[in-house]
């Protein structure tokens, strides 16, 4: 659940920290008074676009900072595990976002940055928003089919990933395909200059590294003599004409001679001395070898310039190092074998859509035959949770056709079905508000107070799915009166015992139903907007529902009917 929530600065807000409680919570307030800053907040939390307009007038920028309380075996644990974010499952989860002047934005996930990617892939374990404008997915029938499939969850998400790797392989087969087809008179053109590059670069007969290889060859080579003459003195040094190693060894026996007349402090420099005479030979053996094995070849060292110069040469024409000109080798090869079988490569791409086409015939009709089980399921629930909000008569329907297309489709038991990644269905929303009616689209037939419950009840519905902990209503109660929104309330409160719901509302009857209740209020202080949020004891809950009851004058009448509302709310609540 949502534990905390601070803002600086965004708005007309210049400071409010809000501590929350598990269940239904309300914000009410008079148009105007900030009440959507709030779920604004929240939506830059998990990864909503930000800009410089946020920020409060005279700030040099906007903070926000939410903190989470979250069961271990949360999927969001394991999202963070896979951004490469250190979280422990045991402690709270705090996301901060900042918003500049300037606009830049910055975001933290427990201290860590993030980009927005990041923060939305975690914002979306955490915070579902509903707005008003939500009525219109609703009434988008191309939206329709991600609902159906998030309601199959497992199920359909196991048939789904067949079906699309078996698409992703079939488009992928037929673009190739129609490339190949498609071969132009500018790629048989290129074949000359294909064939001169593989000639000339194969003549080279290159080895990985052997560029590296032969210019250490090159220095040891152009500078034999030089070698030759230092390791040469270098001997003489040690071995020949100073004598180093007999004045060393001289030095050996002086100590050795001394050694027993204080043993505590010679033995070690005897042992230090041994060591470094026995060096100092071994060193003079391996520069005498050094010295005979050095080679003077003028006709080697000419040979590797002029393979160096070949090897220059290709680098500037095909690659960096040999590797790349090796890799660019092979795919030319590749397209010269691609241009010259045309044909055959036809042929072998065409038998292979062939047999795949089976396969993702039969990977669609598997997922849309789940679909349609799926579809009456999900109906049928949809249908208890309309009885609950007062639409008891209503009729659901979730339609799931086939796309039918005679020209480009590919045949599926004797039909030409139209295929796409989602598949080959087409999934609609149907409904009869009343007996007698057709079953027609949303978007024929349902009006704003239909739609607000249709989609509250298929929240509740997903609510138990998707294991978000946060469920925010923005307004989405809007057009509904009466027993509705006594029904949309009562709805709202038994939905908030599985998660943590909020609600910006202009209705009395839900506001009672909630079991905290924030009222969000303007105030002007030198000629300065700020925005107040108070959590309300019961006296002020009751005044606030006379408010939206009665308008600007509360009555007695108004605060009496306030208070039995109240009442009968809390009663419903503890029925539950």
């Amino acid at each position: 659940m949502l534990t905390e929530l601070s803002i600086r600065n965004l708005a007309v807000i210049e400071h409010v920290h809000i501590r929350f409680k598990m269940g239904f919570h309300v914000l009410t307030g008079e148009t105007g008074a900030g009440k959507s800053i709030i779920i604004d907040a929240l939506t830059l939390i998990v990864g909503g676009r930000g800009s410089s307009d946020l920020v409060r007038y005279g700030a040099d920028k906007a903070e926000i900072e939410a903190m989470f309380e979250l069961p271990p075996n949360h999927p969001v644990w394991a999202t963070l595990t896979e951004l490469g974010i250190q979280a422990d499952p045991s402690e709270h989860l705090l996301i901060r976002r900042e918003i500049t002047a300037t606009g830049k934005s910055s975001s933290r996930i427990n201290g860590q940055l993030v980009n927005l990617t990041m923060l939305r892939q975690t914002g979306e374990w955490l915070v579902n928003i509903h707005g008003q404008h939500e009525h219109q997915s609703l009434l988008n029938d191309e939206e329709h089919i991600h609902s159906l499939d998030l309601f199959g969850d497992a199920e359909i998400i196991a048939a789904k990933k067949i079906y699309q790797s078996t698409y992703d392989e079939y488009m992928k087969l037929h673009k190739d395909l129609r490339e190949l087809q498609e071969t132009s008179k500018q790629a048989l053109q290129m074949l000359d200059l294909y064939r001169f590059q593989i000639e000339e670069i194969s003549a080279a007969k290159l080895k990985t590294g052997e560029d590296e290889t032969l210019a250490e060859e090159k220095r040891k080579l152009a500078n034999a003599e030089r070698l030759y003459q230092s390791s040469s003195d270098a001997y003489d040094f040690l071995y020949a004409t100073n004598r180093g190693l007999d004045a060393a060894g001289k030095a050996v026996s002086k100590i050795q001679d001394i050694v027993q007349l204080d043993p505590a402090n010679l033995t070690p420099l005897l042992e230090q001395a041994q060591s470094a005479y026995y060096q100092l030979e071994d060193a003079a053996y391996q520069l005498r070898d050094y010295r005979e094995g050095i080679e003077f070849n003028p006709s080697r060292l000419d040979f590797i310039e002029q393979r160096l110069d070949t090897i220059t040469s290709l680098r500037r024409k095909y690659g960096e190092n040999i590797k790349e000109i090796l890799t660019y080798l092979e795919k030319i090869k590749t397209e010269v074998d691609t241009i010259e079988n045309k044909d055959e490569h036809i042929r072998k791409i065409e038998e292979k859509l062939a047999a795949l086409e089976k396969q993702l015939g039969v990977a669609a009709l598997d997922l849309s035959n789940l679909r349609r089980g799926i579809a009456h399921q999900l109906a049928v629930q949809i249908e208890h949770e309309l009885r609950d909000l007062q639409m008891e008569r209503t009729q659901f329907r979730v339609q799931v056709e086939q796309v039918i297309d005679e020209r480009n489709g590919i045949e599926v038991e004797g039909k030409k079905v139209k295929f796409s990644r989602q598949g080959i269905d087409h999934i609609e929303f149907l409904m009869a508000p009343n007996p007698g009616e057709p079953l027609r689209g949303l978007s024929k037939i349902a009006s704003g107070g239909e739609l607000s419950r249709i989609m509250l009840a298929m929240k509740t519905i997903f609510a138990r799915i998707d294991q978000i902990p946060v469920l925010v209503f923005d307004e989405v109660d809007t057009g509904v009166s009466g027993r509705a929104a006594q029904a949309i309330a009562e709805k709202m409160s038994n939905l908030s015992g599985s998660c943590q719901v909020f609600s910006i509302t202009h209705l009395p009857q839900v506001a009672s139903f909630a079991d905290v209740h924030f009222y969000i209020r303007k105030e002007v202080d030198q000629d300065r907007t700020f925005t107040r949020v108070q959590d309300m004891p019961d006296s002020g809950r009751i005044e606030e529902l006379a408010r939206m009851l009665g308008g600007v004058e509360v009555t007695e009448t108004t605060l009496h009917h306030a208070g039995e509302m109240l009442a009968m709310a809390r009663n419903k609540k503890a029925r539950v």
